[in-house]
């Protein structure tokens, strides 16, 4: 018996010491080419994960980015993150590259987390599905079609703050911006605008949203747990609305260009086909989160600055101020007073410079490829961040000085400024973006001044930047 127990052990330390070597080998393997950019790969599996991460936690996510750029390269570096080998381009012309060589060079790439709660629309080639999805966006997400949306965004808008914000001494910010930014989206995307009804699935989007960039731990109670079980939820619902659509259309009680979700219906592809509905339930899911997430990081961190900065703020308000006094007694917004808030925008932009909502995107390496004279294996898996650039001396001096002016003129450098993209793959929703960030700061500065209630309240990063206690502040309106 005992030379079983010690023959069963003897297997069993075989078995843990070849799984080590493999787990090493592999590691190992991945960076045996000798003309890798420099860094280091960190351990098998986690790498350099735990740092990635914990500088987001810690409210400085830039910190990894500077940090490696000042130690290996200010152009690219290798890391090794989300149990994967990464390249991380920098600066403007690591923009600039990953940008410019769409599906030629790289394409676009998902974390499993996305993948396992988008089944249905990550299931085929990611950049196939990419495509796609940019050729259902219809044509009012460019300027020209968002005019005819700008006054359902100001109807909103005031509806929004006269529940939420107006008779209170003191609000929390962030939840309200996200309730205001996620109303807007789910008329303009889905026709669904009743409170009650928007209500319903604003839970379930939160769960999503927080839970894609979670640990991919499908255990009961974790956060990537609920974000699938969520995301399942709010699949039905849309399978639900998206049929009536159907119905609606064939009956003429529907407008084929009311929104994102007609425009998709009727939408064929190259073979004639049309998408299915599972990957239309998705891809609204999809565009729905984009949709509201960072513009309420936006608007957010526009309250957090606008507090801090009085001289800001009085910029700002004399702006709008001036807007409101041209408008007649129940007059909306429309597209000559938005294209009046230069001032307003370029506030915006700095907001976003200094705490950009993305941080960043994923790409995977479709080719060998040479960048900046080191080798990219076909695999590998790229990173571009906006902290690269946005707050770097060298394209935007004093980068830790709040200063709009930036934004005047020309603005900044080409492939510099990036929270939204840039070159052929620049957000298609930037247009919508900035009308929904406007709307929502004219309508908050002609009602109120506001004080921090927490002057060093932490920012934390997951996956994108926000004040750890949603920002409460204490509201002084406008007498008048």
């Amino acid at each position: 018996m005992e030379h079983l127990y010690l023959t069963l052990l003897l297997l069993f330390i075989s078995f843990v010491t070849l799984s080590v070597f493999i787990l090493f080998y592999k590691h190992w393997s991945d960076y045996t080419n000798p003309n890798l950019p420099p860094g280091r790969p960190g351990l098998p599996i986690v790498g350099e994960s735990l740092q990635f991460i914990s500088t987001r936690w810690k409210g400085h996510p830039e910190k990894f980015i500077s940090d490696r750029m000042l130690r290996y390269s200010p152009d690219v570096f290798k890391t090794h993150i989300l149990g994967r080998p990464f390249a991380v381009l920098c600066g403007p012309a690591g923009n600039k590259f990953l940008f410019s060589n769409e599906n030629k060079l790289v394409a676009s790439w998902w974390p499993d987390t996305v993948n396992k709660v988008f089944p249905f629309y990550t299931q085929k080639s990611p950049q196939g599905e990419s495509k796609k999805l940019r050729k259902h966006l219809p044509q009012f997400l460019k300027p020209e079609g968002l005019q005819s949306y700008i006054g359902i965004m100001d109807t909103l808008a005031q509806r929004h703050f006269a529940s939420g914000w107006e008779n209170k001494d003191e609000v929390v910010v962030y939840p309200l911006a996200k309730r205001y930014t996620f109303w807007v989206a789910c008329r303009l995307f889905i026709s669904v605008e009743d409170p009650n009804h928007v209500s319903q699935f604003a839970d379930s989007f939160n769960l999503v949203a927080s839970g894609i960039t979670s640990l991919p731990l499908d255990l009961p109670g974790t956060p990537f747990n609920k974000a699938i079980k969520s995301s399942n939820i709010i699949r039905k619902k849309l399978l639900k609305i998206i049929k009536q659509r159907k119905v609606d259309l064939a009956e003429g009680k529907a407008s084929p260009t009311q929104d994102v979700l007609s425009h998709m219906l009727l939408t064929s592809e190259e073979n004639g086909q049309f998408t299915n509905e599972l990957e239309i339930a998705d891809m609204i899911l999809a565009l729905l989160i984009g949709g509201h997430d960072t513009v309420s990081t936006v608007c957010t961190f526009i309250v957090k600055y606008l507090a801090e900065l009085p001289h800001i703020y009085e910029g700002v308000y004399r702006e709008q101020v001036e807007i409101a006094k041209s408008k007649a007694p129940g007059e909306l917004l429309n597209w000559d007073d938005i294209q009046k808030m230069r001032y307003s925008w370029n506030v915006a932009c700095e907001v976003m410079r200094l705490s950009p909502p993305a941080q960043g995107a994923f790409r995977e390496a479709i080719t060998d490829f040479i960048f900046n004279g080191f080798s990219i294996p076909k695999g590998w898996k790229l990173y571009w961040s906006t902290n690269s650039t946005h707050k770097n001396p060298e394209y935007f001096p004093e980068p830790e000085k709040f200063d709009p002016v930036r934004f005047e003129g020309k603005g900044p450098a080409p492939y510099t400024f990036v929270p939204f993209g840039g070159g052929p793959k620049m957000c298609p929703g930037k247009e919508y973006a900035r009308l929904e960030i406007l709307v929502f700061m004219h309508n908050l500065v002609k009602r109120f001044k506001w004080g921090k209630i927490l002057p060093d309240e932490k920012i934390v990063v997951d996956p994108m930047p926000m004040p750890a206690k949603g920002l409460p502040v204490r509201l002084y309106p406008h007498k008048g």
